[in-house]
């Protein structure tokens, strides 16, 4: 299959981007890195007239930390940097690991040379990886529109099947990811029927403990927040704030077995409501691998807070799985 007939534009700033797109209305769609997007128009599951290529408006690339900047200790993602660099990032891998250990999982390294960050968000993929980390992980999606700049909370950006929060006229410019000051633990589990291909389900959870206890490691540290981001199990990507909630203020060492494990792993899936199920599985049999991989990625995070598992122990762990 070939695209409909569309217009190629490829503005040079972020001004002449947003007079686009406020020119040409419904009928135009923002290009990234276009692993999502030219698919479906070859397909002809969507038709744009005009496609807008961001690749040369400048301030939309790159990756900074952005200690006491306005979000406080964050690191910043352009929008239109792509996941392969991010995969590189030596600053990600220390603080944002869960970005960097989801990285590897989409696609195919040719996939993630093109894809980026900000066409990953505002395709909002209910399967990709990306959306359900940044919900896991309280991230804030940056946009510019004639207005003037938005920043909305991840919670709050994915509307419904691949449909966001952003106004017709706004361009995402970039991610921040707030940067915890203590202990911290991350793990991210899917399953997919082929290396490459889209989730059946998956599971991103991010855990923080207080620092009550000097480093945050002692015997009487409590998990201070949970993020648990769902992908592949719904029409969006989900947070399952009930299991959240459930553990928040837990003593680490007491939710650390592998029958909590199995707990929080039904605990999430017990708030699922409109599971898809379709060739690559019915509903039941995805909140069963969805059960699983919380409970998985549950154990490696909480190990990884408490700072108590070796490395030997994790691959121990794997093998079991």
């Amino acid at each position: 299959m070939k695209p409909a007939q569309f217009e190629y534009h490829a503005p040079e700033s972020a001004k002449e981007a947003l007079e686009l797109l406020a020119e040409l209305g419904d009928g135009a769609k923002v290009l990234a890195g276009g692993q999502s997007l030219i698919p479906m128009l070859a397909l002809r599951l969507t038709v744009f007239e005009h496609l807008i290529d961001i690749r040369k408006v400048p301030g939309v690339r790159g990756i900074e930390d952005r200690d006491g900047a306005v979000f406080g200790g964050a690191v910043w993602i352009g929008a239109g940097t792509t996941q392969a660099a991010i995969g590189r990032s030596p600053l990600l891998a220390a603080k944002v690991p869960l970005l960097t250990r989801a990285t590897p999982l989409i696609g195919h390294f040719q996939i993630r040379n093109r894809g980026t960050i900000g066409g990953s968000l505002a395709h909002a993929e209910a399967a990709a990886e990306y959306p359900a980390v940044a919900l896991a992980l309280d991230a804030v999606i940056e946009t510019l529109s004639p207005r003037g700049p938005r920043a909305i909370p991840a919670a709050e950006f994915f509307t419904g099947i691949w449909s966001t929060a952003l106004e017709p006229d706004e361009l995402l410019t970039g991610v921040a990811f707030t940067v915890p000051d203590g202990r911290a633990g991350y793990a991210i589990e899917e399953f997919a029927r082929r290396p490459g291909d889209f989730a059946v389900a998956g599971a991103a959870i991010a855990i923080e403990l207080d620092s009550a206890a000097g480093d945050g490691a002692g015997p009487d540290a409590r998990i201070s927040r949970c993020g648990i981001g769902l992908f592949g199990l719904g029409p969006t990507p989900l947070r399952a704030a009930a299991a959240e909630a459930a553990v928040t203020g837990s003593l680490a060492a007491d939710v650390r077995t592998d029958a909590v494990a199995r707990e929080i792993g039904q605990a999430a899936m017990a708030e699922l409501e409109s599971v898809p199920s379709d060739l690559h599985g019915p509903a039941a049999y995805r909140k069963r691998v969805g059960a699983a991989l919380v409970a998985t990625a549950w154990r490696r995070a909480i190990n990884e807070a408490s700072s108590e598992a070796s490395n030997e122990a994790l691959g121990e762990e794997a093998v079991n799985d």
